[in-house]
Formats: C-alpha cells, sequence, structure tokens
C-alpha cells in the first residue's frame, strides 16, 4: 500500500491507482459500468457477480472486466440521418396521411406500422349532432406525432388560406401543408393560385409545405415565395401510377435549398424506393397504404421501402454499362 492509502492494481491491462479497501462492485461503480452487467476475473479467476460488492481489493491485484458486445468490428456506425423542416427534426422520412381508412383505428395501427412522425389531417366540420363522436385525436397523439394541417379539397387561395387560419387557431400550428388544386377531375395543383396562397401565408407567418406540379421552376418560385418545403406530385393523387417524370423530380431536388418530398401518386413500395433514390428527403402518401389488402403490411412494406430507398441514394449507385462487365477477373483463367 503506498502512503496516501491507496493501493496499486492492473484493470484490463492498464495500471491504476485505487484507495485500500475498496470493493470490485465499488470499483466498477467509479469506473461507470453496472456490476450486475458484467463478468470479472480477478488473478485469472472468475469472481462470481453475486460476490462482487464483498471482495476487497489488494496490492498487484490483476483484473479483467468484460461484457457482451456485437460480433465483428467492420460493421459501419448508424449515423444521425436526420431531415430539418422549418427548424423541426425528424428521422422518418415517411409522412402518411389520415384518410380513407375503415376506422380511426386502422389508421393508427398503419401509422405505428410505417414508423411516420408527421400525418397530415384535413380540417373539416364539428359534428355538432353528435359531439361524443370519435375524434382523431383520440387515437393518434399530436403530442407524439405531428399533425400537419393540409388544405384538401380547396380550390383556390381564399379558401385555403381561410382553412390554415381556422386550422392554427384550433391547434397552434403553424407548420401547415398547402394544396390548391385546379380542377376536380384530375385534382392536379393550380399553381397561380397556389403561389398567391404561399406569398399570403409566409407573410402571416406560415410554414408552408407545398404540394405543386413536377415544374422545377414554379417549385424555385414557391421557394422564393417562402415554402418550406417543395412537394411535388408523382402522379395524380390517388392514382398509384408511380412517379411519372423522374427527371423532373430530380431537377427539383438539385435546384432546391429546403426539402423535396414527392407528395401523391406512389402506389406500392418500389415508388417509394424510387423517390427516395433520385434524392428526395421524403414521401408523402395515403391511398397507397389506405387501399392495400392489408394497410398493416403495407405500411411496414412503405417504411422499409423508404429507408432502402435512402442508403441507396447515399450509397450512390453504380453507373450504367451498355454492354455486359464480368465480377470475376479473367486473368488466370484456365
Amino acid at each position: 500500500m503506498h502512503s496516501d492509502g491507496t493501493i496499486s492494481i492492473v484493470v484490463n491491462g492498464e495500471h491504476k491507482r485505487v484507495r485500500d479497501g475498496v470493493t470490485i462492485a465499488e470499483l466498477a461503480h467509479e469506473l461507470g459500468l453496472a456490476p450486475e452487467k458484467v463478468a470479472v476475473e480477478r488473478n485469472l479467476a472468475v469472481v462470481p457477480r453475486s460476490t462482487l460488492a464483498n471482495v476487497k481489493l489488494e496490492d498487484g491485484d490483476e483484473l479483467e472486466i468484460v461484457h457482451f458486445v456485437g460480433g465483428g468490428d467492420h460493421a459501419r456506425a448508424v449515423d444521425n440521418d436526420s431531415w430539418t423542416v422549418a427548424g423541426r427534426t425528424f428521422r422518418s422520412r415517411l409522412i402518411v396521411g389520415t384518410g380513407k381508412y375503415k376506422d380511426f383505428a386502422q389508421n393508427a395501427a398503419a401509422v405505428e406500422a410505417s414508423g411516420a412522425e408527421i400525418v397530415t389531417v384535413a380540417v373539416r366540420r364539428v359534428n355538432i349532432a353528435d359531439r361524443n363522436a370519435p375524434m382523431l385525436t383520440d387515437h393518434i397523439d399530436p403530442k407524439r406525432i405531428t399533425y400537419l394541417p393540409n388544405t384538401a379539397g380547396c380550390f383556390d387561395a381564399d379558401s385555403a388560406i381561410r382553412t390554415l387560419r381556422l386550422a392554427r387557431e384550433a391547434g397552434g400550428w403553424t407548420l401547415v401543408k398547402l394544396e390548391v388544386l385546379g380542377e376536380a377531375k384530375t385534382l392536379y395543383p393550380d399553381m397561380v393560385e397556389t403561389l398567391r396562397a404561399t406569398e399570403i401565408l409566409a407573410k402571416e407567418g406560415f410554414e408552408p409545405m407545398v404540394y405543386c406540379a413536377d415544374d422545377p421552376i414554379a417549385a424555385k418560385r414557391l421557394e422564393d415565395a417562402g415554402a418550406v418545403a417543395i412537394m411535388p406530385l408523382g402522379a395524380p393523387i390517388g392514382s398509384g401510377l408511380g412517379l411519372q417524370n423522374q427527371v423532373m423530380i430530380r431537377l427539383i431536388v438539385e435546384g432546391a435549398t429546403v426539402p423535396v418530398i414527392v407528395d401523391a401518386g406512389v402506389g406500392t413500395a418500389s415508388d417509394a424506393t424510387v423517390a427516395m433514390e433520385l434524392g428526395c428527403d421524403g414521401v408523402l402518401m395515403n391511398t397507397a397504404i389506405a387501399e392495400a389488402k392489408d394497410p398493416l403490411l403495407m405500411a411496414s412494406a412503405m417504411r422499409a421501402a423508404v429507408e432502402a430507398g435512402r442508403l441507396a441514394y447515399r450509397a450512390g449507385r453504380m453507373g450504367k454499362r451498355r454492354y455486359a462487365d464480368p465480377s470475376s477477373p479473367l486473368a488466370g483463367l484456365i
């Protein structure tokens, strides 16, 4: 023992000085370890975990302290691949709608299966005739899942603005989804009215995520007008046709300084993957999940598809070639 009341020991190959009389359990706590989660060898003999609090260390002791870790040392660490819109950060890149489900319970289960952190919600009149009618908030907690009020069904800027003003009053929401439709057959966006609404809402303190045509010029104008996210359609709303114009979507991605989220037209998991492989920040869908034969299974598939597409985009795909290129070297061929 040293004159200062300490002793010398070796822990996992490193020399340490500790106070005389310390137990192995006390040493583990001082090292930031939980004694119940480690195994200890003292001078080549295993110390039973049940006795760690009773065994006092002596000068010259050599300890090996181990615990379980994942096998292998070549796995790449999972980094924080989050995305941010209007100062809010999310990990899930899948946004889902809340329409067309058979009931709120199925809707809530699909949201859970999708892993989505944002859901779009329509603003509708209260059912005065039945005050006890179930509400979406009874099944999807707005404190846990971000509600994104939208203007579905609005065919001019004024009605969209009015709707979102009411939404802000009802729940304090400023992050909103703006869509102004041109006509009922195609549900294609009216870009003139959409741009006008974006300008007014931005001046009033809203943070509009804007549904728009797959037009890079219009997308840039929306961004300049105050859109916090650009949401080009992949195909007509509810069509399930998949991304019909990948070139324009990619141009929008390349020109934007705000998140780009494909909104509308996704029909199956491969459509979502394509959107993410183009570099989009996320995908928004409703019908593809709600009208699937098994909505919960499709919600899980969409979650995996978005994640896979994002990983593929980050990895960088191989170049396309016109002719075959053997994977195995030809040198030394018998």
